[in-house]
């Protein structure tokens, strides 16, 4: 049977004072942050490096579409052949729902830069970094934004997935474990603490998307 708003609320206030709780949030939120870390790093080098050579990001986007549209279910076989069980199953599994998206997105802001910014910036005899700080950069910052924003939520559901199939801790675990042994109060309580961090962070990740977005119309 389903529990009433205020019934939930309350539940979940204990549950965060809960030690055990607070213990599966840690694993969690760490986990999450080193695969985010890793698919936000590696998605901006590896779409900046095929962003600045066109014919390889020509060639590259085909393959990185194809991963992006690959059910990641399905590779956590190989993930756990790899990495098994444990913290870095889970890192590398969440890394890699964020990571492809977030090059994607980076690529595609690299390549929409007008040609024209170079040329003003090379009969303005501006160097490399001064042509990539005043330049590439407020010009690429809207797209890779909206990239991070979205490798932000694959990453925080991949390392979920991960802890719900093979992990003894976590978020994830215990939203298995209340399915498992039918606690539907444990279950809604965890939902609802999951939407509210999904949803606040969500949130300020879209007003800096829209903050960069209205500041990167053009070179500053």
């Amino acid at each position: 049977m389903l529990t009433g708003p205020v019934e939930t609320l309350t539940y979940l206030g204990g549950l965060l004072a809960d030690h055990e709780f607070q213990l599966g949030v840690w694993e969690t939120a760490r986990a999450f942050g080193l695969a985010l870390a890793i698919a936000w790093g590696s998605g901006l080098v590896i779409g900046l490096l095929l962003g600045a050579h066109r014919l390889t990001g020509e060639v590259a986007e085909p393959i990185l579409t194809a991963l992006y549209s690959v059910p990641k279910i399905t590779l956590y076989p190989v993930i756990l052949l790899f990495f098994g069980l444990g913290l870095s199953a889970r890192v590398a599994f969440g890394a890699i729902h964020g990571v492809v998206p977030v090059a994607l997105f980076t690529m595609a802001a690299v390549r929409g830069v007008p040609p024209v910014y170079f040329r003003t910036a090379r009969s303005l005899r501006l160097g490399p970094v001064a042509t990539a700080r005043h330049i590439l950069l407020p010009a690429c910052l809207p797209g890779i934004v909206s990239g991070l924003r979205i490798g932000f939520s694959l990453t925080l559901l991949g390392v979920l997935i991960g802890e719900m199939f093979a992990s003894q801790r976590g978020l994830g675990h215990m939203v298995i474990r209340a399915m498992e042994t039918n606690d539907v109060r444990l279950l809604i309580a965890l939902a609802l603490f999951l939407v509210a961090v999904a949803t606040g962070a969500g949130a300020l990740l879209l007003a800096l998307d829209r903050h960069v977005g209205r500041r990167g119309a053009g070179p500053r």
